[in-house]
This record gives structure tokens, sequence and C-alpha cells, in this order.
């Protein structure tokens, strides 16, 4: 069975992490979240407070297939500033999945994890995706790193963030639950 982790700091896009997460276990991922702050509690940019499953230093990072990094600001300026966030982005980078919508993107592109990748990110981030051909797309894949433009398209980057790391007919079948 699939693992993915999806990191969760204060000021993360609601509609971004909550879709991944409830998407992603539709497709019996297992999905588990965890804050990068110094408690399970972590408040949204729009006030909506979460409890995490675990905290950062609480998770062995060797039985997940993926990172997902929900944007949302400042969330996406807290992940980029959390050099535990970036040391198992970069050992994912190597063999693993990650993906990231919205600002999230950033903390890749300030990484040098898109060089030469193609990726999307929310208006106005561009400048953030160092060395990366912007697609504007809603999705945009690269090799292992999957990129989202924003909430309106948090469905469909779950759903591909689901093809990825289980196949189309899995895709499809939540697809079709979700009436899409």
């Amino acid at each position: 069975m699939k693992k993915v982790i999806v990191f969760l700091a204060d000021g993360f896009e609601e509609i971004e992490a909550i879709s991944i997460i409830d998407i992603l276990r539709r497709a019996e991922i297992v999905v588990t979240t965890a804050s990068i702050e110094k408690e399970k509690k972590v408040k949204g940019a729009h006030n909506i407070l979460i409890e995490t499953d675990k905290l950062f230093d609480d998770v062995d990072y060797t039985n997940y297939d993926m990172i997902v990094l929900p944007g949302g600001m400042p969330g996406a300026k807290n992940l980029n500033e959390h050099e535990g966030v970036k040391k198992q982005l970069k050992v994912f980078a190597e063999n693993k999945h990650i993906g990231a919508i919205c600002a999230a993107p950033m903390v890749l592109g300030g990484m040098g994890l898109l060089k030469g990748k193609r990726a999307t990110c929310y208006p106005g981030f561009e400048p953030e995706l160092i060395e990366a051909s912007v697609t504007h797309e809603p999705v945009t894949i690269d090799g292992n790193i999957i990129t989202g433009k924003g909430p309106a398209f948090a469905i469909s980057f779950s759903l591909q963030l689901i093809e990825t790391l289980v196949g189309k007919a899995a895709r499809d079948d939540v697809s079709n639950a979700l009436l899409i």
C-alpha cells in the first residue's frame, strides 16, 4: 500500500490540504499529516484549525512514497524556512515522488529541484521557480515532481497524485465517485 506524508505549516491553504488528504484516502492511499510546528494543531490561512496525525520529528520518512506540500501564505513560506522539510525533499527527489501546489512549488524552486523541469504554480510565484520552465497549466508532471496551480485545481492535482502512485484505474474510480 502506498503512503504519503502531507506537511502542514501555519498558514496552509485549507482547500488544497483537505482535498489532497481526502481524495488520496478515497484511493486507499495511506495519508499521514505532519505538523512542522511545535504542536499538532496547525492553523490554516483562513483560520481553520487542523490537528495533524504526527509532529514532523515523529515521522519515519523511509516508509513513505511521496511528500506533498499544500500551498497558502504564509504556509508555503513557513515550509520554505524549515530545514527538516528541505532535507526530506532532497532525499525524496532522488528516487521518490514530490507534489507541491499553489505557492509551495517555490520551496522546490529555491532548492534547485525544478532546474530544467516543467512546473506550474499560483500566479505571481513564477520567479520563485528558479530555472524551471513555467507551464501555467492546472497540473504539471515532470519526472517525479508534480506541481499544481492553486486551490481551484486541488481536485485535479490530487487525482494526478493518485494516478502517479497507484495508476489510472484508481484515478478513474475516485474521479467517477466524485462525479467528475
